[in-house]
């Protein structure tokens, strides 16, 4: 397999690199390059502002969520160019955070279920920076169990009423619209009775309580619905439909979560290169030398699996299951990186600061506070494993004795 630009991905390529150098917004690039890993802040600025000024410049410049077709704000660009376009954009795509799940969870999903008046209404918006876009999936008595959610909506006449609680929502505090599955028939089989939606954030009875996390950033939130009013128009796929919807959500999750997630491998690989143990260089000691070359072919097999998908995407496929290797893979490698790093660093691991050797430092201390919810978000470590087994590898499915039974009817406590 050739992987050079040909000559066409070469212009789109140079194309791409003069807009950046032109256009990015280079007084925020010594703090963008220095972020810590898990957790990115200006010092003097709101990211969400940063991000939407410069969202709505790629939009301006045609280079928002190029792969979308025009009509919906994109630039109709294959696969491939949107990789390209993610290398030149570098750092600066940080600054792209808060349109994340909008662009490559909630995007793709109102893009193969939602009416033609809501992808000409909401898409171009989302790729403008103009609206955030939130995922209303997890629950606190559900775990990684997507089916096993409990929130239910209610038919009454043209709308639908939302009751229940979401929990662990990235960026709800700050978006304007999020997707949300719901309870719509308790009646039947778990997986068979809910229907997906999509909601103004700011609707009535819509609560958002942000969870403090261990390492000072507040990303997640509780969300509570009471009595939330859902018009019909804004139903995802059909009613009871609402598992294989999420399916395609779920998708395209874990392949934006798996291709963008970073590993720390260059960052350790430069630790390593400047740490002075007790015998010399830490990147000269054959133990670490023995564990950096051992990401390194990891982080190697993870590129090459993400230009399987690409290569997928190219065909006119839709994400499979395949994408949760890259997931899986990455959110361990981060936190095991983080944990050889702070062991490596011993007691000034628990440094931090702002001159430039505590930013080194506390960069893997807030890598390994941020590393668990990876290996969360976006299902857990064994969730995935399931997938992979089941639907890569074709092995016996788990046994799941409430397959067949109406919700209803599954015993549990506080029902």
């Amino acid at each position: 397999m050739n992987f050079d630009d040909t000559p066409q991905e070469a212009a789109f390529r140079e194309t791409a690199r003069k807009w950046v150098e032109a256009n990015a917004p280079k007084e925020f690039l010594a703090e963008l390059s220095k972020s810590s890993l898990g957790r990115i802040r200006l010092a003097n600025h709101d990211i969400v502002d940063v991000g939407k000024a410069w969202q709505k410049k790629k939009a301006e410049g045609n280079w928002a969520c190029l792969h979308w077709p025009k009509e919906y704000g994109g630039r109709g660009a294959t696969p491939i160019e949107r990789v390209i376009w993610q290398q030149e954009e570098g750092v600066y795509g940080k600054l792209t955070q808060p349109f994340q799940i909008g662009e490559g969870m909630c995007g793709p999903t109102v893009m193969a279920f939602g009416s033609e008046e809501a992808k000409r209404r909401h898409l171009p918006k989302l790729a403008a920076g103009e609206e955030i876009w939130c995922q209303l999936f997890s629950e606190p008595s559900a775990g990684s169990d997507v089916a096993g959610l409990r929130t239910r909506a209610e038919k009454k006449g043209d709308n639908w009423v939302v009751n229940g609680q979401k929990i662990w929502t990235s960026g709800a505090h700050y978006s304007d619209y999020g997707l949300l599955i719901a309870r719509t028939d308790p009646n039947v089989p778990k997986h068979k009775g809910l229907t997906m939606f999509f909601l103004d954030m700011k609707s009535p009875g819509v609560e958002v309580r942000p969870i403090k996390q261990a390492n000072g950033m507040q990303e997640f939130n509780e969300v509570y619905f009471t009595d939330v009013v859902i018009p019909d128009s804004q139903r995802l796929g059909a009613i009871g439909e609402g598992w294989s919807v999420s399916l395609t959500t779920l998708m395209n999750e874990r392949m934006s979560i798996g291709s963008r997630l970073a590993t720390g491998v260059p960052e350790m690989f430069e630790f390593c290169s400047n740490l002075m143990l007790e015998d010399g260089l830490a990147i000269d000691d054959p133990a670490v030398r023995s564990k950096l070359a051992s990401w390194a072919v990891k982080s190697s097999g993870l590129k090459y699996t993400s230009y399987r998908a690409i290569s997928a995407l190219s065909k006119g496929e839709r994400p499979g299951p395949e994408n949760s290797i890259g997931k899986l893979v990455s959110g361990m490698m981060l936190q095991d990186i983080a944990t050889y790093a702070m062991d490596l660093q011993g007691a000034a691991g628990v440094l931090t600061g702002t001159d430039e050797e505590t930013v080194v430092q506390g960069q893997f201390q807030q890598m390994l506070l941020s590393s668990p919810s990876m290996r969360i978000a976006g299902g857990t470590d064994e969730i995935l494993r399931n997938i992979i087994a089941e639907r890569v590898l074709g092995l016996p499915g788990d046994i799941r004795v409430d397959k067949d039974v109406p919700y209803n009817k599954i015993p549990t406590k506080g029902r």
